[in-house]
This record gives C-alpha cells, sequence and structure tokens, in this order.
C-alpha cells in the first residue's frame, strides 16, 4: 500500500523548472518510494547500490548517461559523487542548443551534507533540493499539507481537518514512528528497527567517516535517543561514551546529515547577552528513538520518565516536517536565558515573533507563564499558542491559545 506523500507536489512543480531535483533524507523513509510511484512511464530507473551501474558510472560517466538517457531516476547517487560533471555538461549543452533540459534527472541520496559539497561545485543554480522524513501525522491521517503556522488564522484552517486523538493514540503513534515500510506493511517493529540500525551502522557510517569502533558508535546512538529534546553538550557526550569532544562532535554532524536528528537552534540576538547560545537535539523518528531506549510499548513511553521528552520530540519533529513537506527550511527556535526562563519553540518573521509551549496535559495550567520574557526583544509578540491534548482550538486568555496536536 503506497501512503500519498505531501512532498510529490514540491517535485512535479520544481521538475518543470530545474534540470536536476534531489531529494535526500534518513534511510528508508520512502524517498526512492515515491519518486518510483511519480515517474512518467519513460524515465528509467538505476541504483548506485547496482556493482555494474555504479561501476560504469566510475569508469566512463559519459557512456553510463549515454546507456540510460533521459530522463533518469538516479537512486543513492552519493555513492558516485564524480557524475555530476557529466550531468552538468549534458543539461548545460542541452540548454545552450535551445532545448528544454527540465526535468531530466532525479536524485536520492541519504548523506546530505556530503552530497550538497558535491553538488554546490557542481550544479549550482540547476538542481532544486529537498529534504524529506518519514511519514508525517497529517500524511498517516490522509488530511492535506500545510506548513505549521502559529498566526490564528492558519491554525483554524488546520482544525477544518483535524482528525481528534487522545493520549494514548498519540504515544501508539510515538512508539510506532513514521518509516513508512512499518505504516504500510505488517512488519515486526523490532525486526524492522533492528535491520534498520544494521543498515544505517555498516553502510552510511562506514562511507561518512572513519567512526572507529562501530560499537561505540551504537552506544552513543543510544545516548543520543535517551538525550532527546534536551540541550546538546558535546562534552556530556564524550564523557558518557569515553571520546573526545572533537569525536562526539563530529558523530552528532554525522547524524544531522544523514538526517537521524534535527538541531533546533536557539534564538539569539544582540540586544542582550542574557540568551543562551547552546542548541537542543531531537531525533526525527520517534519510534527509532523508543527503540534504541528500549522502551517496549506505548504504555511504557507514556507513563515513564521520558514522557515529556518523547511527546515534545514528536510536536517538534512534525513540525519540521511540514516545513520539508514544503519544500522549505525550518525557521524555528527555542529561547532559554541565563535566569533559565525557557520557551519551547519561537518563530520569527520580520519584526514579529510567535511564543509557542508544547504541554502534555489536556488544560496545562500557566502555560504560558515564561511569555512575558519576550517584552524585552523590543519584538512586535503575536498571540501564544500551547500545542498539548485538548481537543480543540480555544483561547486560554486574550493572548494565548490551546491548540490540538492531533491537528499538527
Amino acid at each position: 500500500m503506497y501512503i500519498q506523500r505531501h512532498l510529490e507536489e514540491q517535485i512535479e512543480k520544481a521538475s518543470r523548472y530545474y534540470p536536476v531535483v534531489m531529494v535526500c533524507g534518513q534511510r528508508q523513509v520512502g524517498k526512492s518510494t515515491m519518486l518510483n510511484h511519480m515517474r512518467e512511464k519513460e524515465r528509467r530507473y538505476v541504483t548506485m547500490d547496482d556493482g555494474n551501474a555504479r561501476r560504469l558510472a566510475e569508469q566512463d560517466p559519459a557512456l553510463f548517461f549515454e546507456t540510460y538517457g533521459y530522463p533518469l531516476l538516479i537512486d543513492e547517487f552519493q555513492r558516485v559523487p564524480s557524475i555530476l560533471l557529466e550531468m552538468k555538461r549534458i543539461v548545460d549543452k542541452k540548454a545552450l542548443e535551445g532545448e528544454d533540459n527540465c526535468g531530466m534527472y532525479w536524485l536520492t541520496g541519504s548523506q546530505k551534507f556530503r552530497m550538497m559539497k558535491n553538488v554546490s561545485e557542481s550544479l549550482a543554480g540547476r538542481i532544486a533540493v529537498f529534504d524529506m522524513s518519514g511519514l508525517s501525522a497529517a500524511e498517516l491521517d490522509g488530511r492535506k499539507g500545510n506548513v505549521f503556522h502559529p498566526a490564528l488564522e492558519s491554525l483554524r484552517g488546520r482544525m477544518k481537518e483535524n482528525k481528534p486523538k487522545d493520549i494514548h493514540q498519540i504515544y501508539e503513534r510515538i512508539f510506532q514512528g513514521g518509516m513508512p515500510k512499518l505504516a504500510a506493511t505488517g512488519l515486526d517493529r523490532e525486526r524492522f528497527y533492528t535491520d534498520y540500525i544494521n543498515t544505517y551502522l555498516e553502510r552510511d557510517i562506514k562511507e561518512l567517516a572513519q567512526v572507529g569502533k562501530l560499537g561505540e558508535f551504537y552506544d552513543f546512538l543510544v545516548f543520543m535517543a535517551a538525550r532527546t529534546s534536551q540541550e546538546l553538550k558535546y562534552s556530556e557526550i564524550a564523557n558518557a561514551i569515553g571520546i573526545s569532544a572533537p569525536t562526539a562532535k563530529e558523530w552528532v554532524s554525522i547524524l544531522e546529515r544523514s538526517g537521524v536528528i534535527f538541531i533546533l537552534r536557539p534564538y539569539y540576538t544582540n540586544i542582550t547577552n542574557r540568551l543562551v547560545k547552546t542548541p537542543k537535539v531531537y531525533f526525527m523518528d520517534t519510534g527509532l528513538a523508543a527503540y534504541l531506549c528500549r522502551w517496549p510499548s506505548a504504555e511504557t513511553i507514556e507513563n515513564g520518565a521520558m514522557d515529556g521528552a518523547f511527546f515534545e520530540t514528536y510536536v517538534v519533529s512534525e513540525i519540521v516536517k511540514s516545513f520539508f513537506n514544503a519544500g522549505l527550511r525550518p525557521d524555528i527556535y527555542y529561547y532559554r536565558d541565563v535566569d533559565r526562563k525557557e520557551i519551547d519553540l519561537l518563530m520569527a518573521e520580520g519584526d514579529k515573533i510567535y511564543p509557542i509551549e508544547i504541554k502534555k496535559a489536556k488544560i496545562p495550567n500557566h502555560g504560558d507563564k515564561n511569555f512575558g520574557v519576550l517584552n524585552k526583544l523590543d519584538m512586535d509578540i503575536q498571540p501564544g499558542v500551547i500545542l498539548c491534548m485538548t481537543d480543540e482550538m480555544i483561547p486560554y486568555n486574550r493572548n494565548t491559545w490551546f491548540f490540538p496536536v492531533s491537528a499538527l
């Protein structure tokens, strides 16, 4: 069973304007499945996991493109980044000859930053790049895709398609995660994530960097999962795993560029030096984080010590997915100052700033207690939003609204 992806619309649009479209993201999020589902009959498919195709691409890129032609979908292209120069030559030749070169090549890959270095050098101005993550709640529910925006008018629009869920249903979704293969088949969850970790460690990690002992890297993965929604402190990671701080920084970078984690930057302004500069880290797939932390069921997470951390991770990852699915960069931050006043999320838009809190409760008390700290920033503070387990969008007071997590 194929689950419709919101990113499809952006891919189709980009293919009308760019010669090359690239989709990158974590393993198993459905990049190849989506593009294979979308591709026209005449668009051929080749994967660089195929040894023969890879050898041809490495040894004779010109012959590779002559063999496969265009339009062409190239899967896991980062395994042979050298083909980009030949690709550039082909699309530029088409343009010089006055021919339409839009949508010639679709690429997928699971190692974004490494790819981007090669792409920016070879295909600047000729390529549209999209991040892709696992299934969003809206995709799983069959709702329309909209970028999350905390403006009240936008939130009211979201409510029209809301499918209410109780706290147990939310934690069940947290436990299952958003990997398409799990959602669309009867595959055993434990088996899936075990295979996922093994593939990730044995293939992506060895290719991305020399990380030393894979056993240590696995311990690092587990440690990071246990710290989801917490501040990112490299010295703490280094001490816990027994590695150096620079190694910890490099390994965090590997997780970020392979789409496993999202790093939420703190809001910072030169107006005040009292703001904290430490970022926070969130797993993009809550199911993977739950597997690494060895939580055996949705119920144990809901009633366990990490219930709040997983709830916050779920909400932040859903918001990030809504940006990715619209082809946009997530423009969100968090706030913390030296007095330990914290606001879970901020969205800044020109001189406007929107405060957002995340609460597991149905009707949280004092959820807006820290919103007042923003007055010192000399910004136009918009009505605040408390994302919680409420069933409907209702005002908490004149300046703050409750909004249901089920409508994300």
